[in-house]
């Protein structure tokens, strides 16, 4: 078993961008020990991921000559065979050869590559690609088979069922704003912007508002709040959580939200990568580089891809003659390029993204036809006759969406096409709008198997659909998780195996589940 040691990067956003190069280094060596090397900031973006296996905190002990010594030492124990620096810092290169570390593979760059065992060229070009691309390509140009997938912060199923149960008494839509940004005020839309907005969002949607941020970010959402009436924050309809939350924290909160509004910042990354709709304003720096997704364009790189989920976003940049200039501090005063970003069309924004159709989500095998274990022959495939009852829910304005885990394509016992034609009988013979499945193993770490929210996030992206708003009918554990996981409302088909799961009701049948939506409408 190789020990592979990956060198990973220092801010909260460009440690989301690197997860798809975790991942890609996961699954090209299957069966490694993956360690991460990062400082004890962004650690909790890697809580849960199931990629890695140990993460070693750089810290004080690590830093000048003598810490690298040490630093080197402690390494040293761990046998590592290869290291991954996605950092792109000489420290990194320094530390991993001082370590004995046998493979040493980075980007030639910073004055290192003699350092490396396989330095890899970092051309003008490459540094303009986008930089969860920018981490891939190295891999690929070092050998690792890549395939392209979103970045996606792990939460358990518990977390997330916790993250919505501390916001359930507040008013929906539930907007979180970002209004700093560690880089500079360059990158940082007026404060007197973001209190025009949150204005507009408690009276025109009679919105929650949560402004977040760090410690060192107070003054701006202090000044934030001297715009807004303070009976909105005497009524907790405007919640002011700057440093109040640690990483973790912050990234169930996020997660729990209807819309994130935000500069381009670390708090931007989180909240593509938990799947939750983004605004993003963009001001001296630039999408193509570091954009929400929408930006990543990994076919245009050559790059093979497998799209697991889906996250709405709306980006706000004037691309004015000066910019992208990259800079800290605006040199002519204030940043014409955020100031000329007007609140109503920050509004108009948010408002395009939250989701108000609802939906009734089935659970395929088990749920809408018999359960053979491996449905994969058209002699098998037998709908259940009450499935025709489903079509008084489309008259009572609820989509009808299939999502289905088939980790049979993946084990080679289930042909893809199969698949899509069982699924596309739902929608052309029983009305369905569309049918969602996930290929993957169990061990793919995938967003989309169930319980994972991939597929419903795809829903809610592409029929602007409330969740909370929605039900989830299936017959196993899974589906009633999916449910808790995204605050809609489970109902369990009762099986020979499977009678009961927590508070959810139980129905008999999905004639049953349909009589039951119905009468909670």
């Amino acid at each position: 078993m190789d020990r592979i040691l990956i060198r990973g990067v220092n801010w909260i956003g460009d440690s989301v961008m690197t997860l798809p190069a975790i991942r890609a280094i996961k699954g090209f060596y299957s069966d490694s020990e993956i360690t991460l090397l990062v400082k004890d900031w962004v650690k909790d973006i890697f809580e849960y991921n199931p990629g890695i296996n140990r993460i070693l905190l750089y810290d004080e002990k690590f830093k000048g000559v003598t810490g690298k010594i040490k630093g080197a030492r402690i390494l040293k124990k761990y046998n590592f065979q290869k290291a991954f620096l996605l950092q792109n810092a000489f420290d990194a290169a320094v530390l991993s050869y001082l370590a004995g570390i046998p493979e040493r593979i980075g980007y030639d760059r910073d004055g290192r590559g003699f350092l490396l065992s396989r330095a890899v060229p970092c051309s003008s070009e490459l540094r303009k690609t986008h930089h969860i691309l920018y981490y891939l390509e190295l891999l690929k140009r070092a050998g690792v088979n890549v395939t392209y997938r979103h970045p996606w912060i792990y939460m358990s199923v518990d977390e997330r069922e916790k993250a919505l149960q501390k916001t359930e008494q507040l008013r929906r839509p539930l907007i979180v704003v970002n209004p700093g940004a560690t880089y500079g005020s360059a990158k940082r839309w007026p404060s007197a912007s973001f209190s025009e907005l949150i204005n507009k969002l408690l009276q025109r949607l009679d919105a929650t508002v949560i402004i977040i941020g760090s410690e060192k970010e107070r003054p701006i959402s202090d000044e934030i709040l001297k715009g807004i009436g303070h009976d909105w924050i005497e009524t907790m309809r405007v919640i002011n959580k700057t440093g109040k939350t640690s990483l973790r924290e912050l990234i169930r909160l996020i997660s729990a939200s209807d819309v994130l509004v935000t500069n381009d910042s670390g708090p931007m990354h989180i909240g593509y990568a938990l799947g939750v709709p983004v605004v993003a304003l963009f001001g001296s720096t630039s999408p193509e580089l570091t954009g929400p997704l929408s930006f990543v364009n990994p076919e245009r790189y050559g790059f093979e891809t497998d799209i697991e989920f889906s996250a709405g976003e709306m980006v706000l940049n004037k691309r004015l003659p000066c910019s992208p200039c990259f800079k800290r501090e605006c040199p002519e005063g204030e940043p014409s390029c955020l100031q000329q970003i007007l609140p109503d069309e920050v509004f108009n924004c948010i408002k395009e993204l939250l989701p108000e159709r609802k939906a009734v989500f089935f659970d395929r095998d088990g749920t809408l036809c018999h359960d053979p274990g491996y449905l994969n022959r058209w002699e098998d495939f037998r709908v259940y006759p009450e499935i025709r009852e489903l079509k008084k829910l489309k008259e009572m304005g609820y989509l009808l969406i299939g999502v289905t885990n088939q980790s049979g394509i993946a084990r080679g016992l289930v042909q893809r096409e199969f698949v899509k034609e069982v699924n596309n009988t739902f929608i052309e013979k029983y009305g369905f709008d569309t049918f969602y499945y996930c290929p993957h193993h169990p061990d793919d770490m995938c967003a989309c198997r169930k319980p994972s929210p991939g597929m419903l996030f795809k829903a809610r992206a592409e029929f602007g659909i409330n969740l909370r708003k929605s039900f989830v009918v299936g017959d196993k554990v899974s589906d009633m998780e999916l449910a808790e996981s995204v605050g809609a409302e489970g109902i369990l088909i009762k099986t020979d195996s499977l009678y009961n799961y927590k508070n959810f009701k139980v129905c008999n049948s999905i004639k049953e589940a349909a009589e039951y939506i119905i009468e909670r409408r």
